[in-house]
């Protein structure tokens, strides 16, 4: 069973199992079965960097913003979110602890345990899914997009330094070199902490290619106009 707790002070996930993949999957797949996965496609044209403050390489999705949610709203969304994932996990056998959070206008749900690194999966890939998956469920019962982040195991917040230091270190190459720097396609989460990071350090960067190749590409301060970074995603 699921408990729902206040605060976590968890290591990072345990190490994973086939058992535990599969369980994993069979929920992601009770979720599509559940006419979730049939509002997929409309939904996921509305990505974080549409209702997020963005940096210049992504303000070309600002436009979809919707107003601020109040308090309430976000308390209901993540109360949502919790049973949601709560009946994920009991369908896949999992145990982890639930942690509601709010981090400015956005709800934060974390799940927390011994043996999550299922829910991650290769590079966050089950982890957005079921991300993705938690919105559209809360979307479902409010009738109003939902920015809801999903953590498992602390996932994002270690994801989070590392690419905080990876904009850090393509920044300072870019300064020196004074050539621009493609980066690997990312996730929206993921490009906004590098546009914040090449930002902080003075730079520019910008949004190339379609999803989900969609990538980071860093400038030189001087740059106006992006130079071509080969062919895009």
């Amino acid at each position: 069973m699921v408990a729902v707790t206040g605060d976590d002070n968890s290591e990072g996930p345990a190490p994973t199992d086939s058992a535990g993949i599969t369980a994993a999957n069979s929920a992601v797949d009770l979720a599509a079965d559940q006419d979730v996965a049939a509002e997929s496609a409309e939904y996921l044209a509305e990505s974080d960097e549409a209702a997020a403050p963005l940096a210049d390489g992504d303000r070309d999705d600002a436009d979809a913003r919707e107003d601020t949610p109040t308090a309430p709203d976000l308390e209901q969304e993540s109360e949502i979110a919790a049973d949601y994932i709560e009946g994920l996990l009991d369908v896949a056998d999992l145990d982890g602890d639930i942690d509601m959070d709010i981090e400015g206008d956005r709800p934060v749900v974390s799940v927390v345990g011994a043996t999550l690194t299922e829910l991650v999966g290769p590079k966050g890939e089950v982890l957005e899914a079921l991300q993705e998956l938690t919105r559209l469920a809360v979307h479902r019962q409010t009738g109003t997009r939902s920015r809801i982040m999903l953590d498992v195991g602390g996932y994002r917040a270690r994801r989070r330094q590392e690419l905080a230091e990876l904009g850090r270190i393509a920044a300072e190459e870019v300064s020196r070199t004074g050539v621009p720097r493609r980066l690997e396609a990312m996730t929206p989460f993921e490009r906004k902490v590098v546009h914040d990071a090449v930002a902080a350090a003075g730079l520019r960067s910008e949004s190339e290619g379609e999803e989900p190749a969609r990538c980071v590409v860093v400038l030189p301060a001087e740059d106006v106009v992006m130079e071509p970074a080969g062919g895009q995603g």
